[in-house]
């Protein structure tokens, strides 16, 4: 059992779910995004629309887009903080069918010009899971070090990725592939025991098909 379990994150409250995880959430989909955040509508679900914003749910997903960690004590000024970085946001209360009572939906736009929906839940003690990117479903935790590869639906990829990770000695814990249809985009999740040096992100973003890599650090590194 991690202490993180028995004591939860270092963290700005009131909790660990509402407002830990929430940062995460929104720092996570910064991270995805691969810019720092211009737009952002978000949807809160079940319990965070229910008393999301009086454990400042809101506050501490829009700290996180704007990249703040759990324990910074700005969490509580992020929407002053938002306006100077010229974060534009909305939210909104929203039902999800079958989702976790703590879900976000984040649709986000970046100053680099690119979009991002992602559907995420909030599961206490600052722990999170990814549900959809961009309406494709994989529920990803991001315990460990996590490699995410967007690709074309087709042969070869796998091997592409998993042998380049086993070139530099990264092992792979666990490796999920998921897809929107046959033949269209498909997402790689790859969970590894080391963290994954940048060389091997930089020789992946360079293959014909692969059109984003993004790696995310564990929980404790984060």
């Amino acid at each position: 059992m991690n202490i993180f379990d028995i004591l939860g994150p270092i963290m700005v409250g009131p909790s660990s779910s509402h407002t830990a995880g929430a940062v995460r959430i929104g720092y996570i989909t910064r991270l995805l995004l691969g810019s720092p955040v211009m737009e952002a509508e978000i949807g809160l679900h079940g319990s965070f629309a229910a008393t999301g914003r009086g454990h400042g749910t809101d506050r501490a997903l829009i700290a996180g887009l704007l990249g703040m960690s759990p324990d910074d004590m700005r969490i509580s000024r992020s929407f002053e903080e938002a306006e100077k970085e010229h974060l534009k946001f909305s939210f909104q209360n929203i039902q999800i069918s079958g989702a976790h009572p703590n879900t976000a939906l984040l649709k986000v736009q970046g100053f680099n010009g690119k979009d991002l929906c992602v559907q995420a839940s909030s599961l206490g003690g600052g722990r999170i899971m990814l549900n959809k990117l961009d309406g494709i479903e994989v529920n990803c935790a991001c315990e460990n070090p996590t490699l995410i590869v967007w690709n074309k639906d087709k042969p070869g990829y796998v091997a592409e990725v998993t042998t380049l990770l086993t070139r530099y000695s990264v092992n792979i814990a666990t490796l999920n592939l998921h897809r929107d249809k046959k033949g269209g985009s498909a997402v790689m999740i790859i969970e590894s025991d080391q963290s994954i040096p940048e060389e091997v992100i930089k020789q992946l973003k360079a293959v014909d098909g692969i059109s984003k890599v993004i790696y995310l650090m564990s929980r404790e590194e984060i």
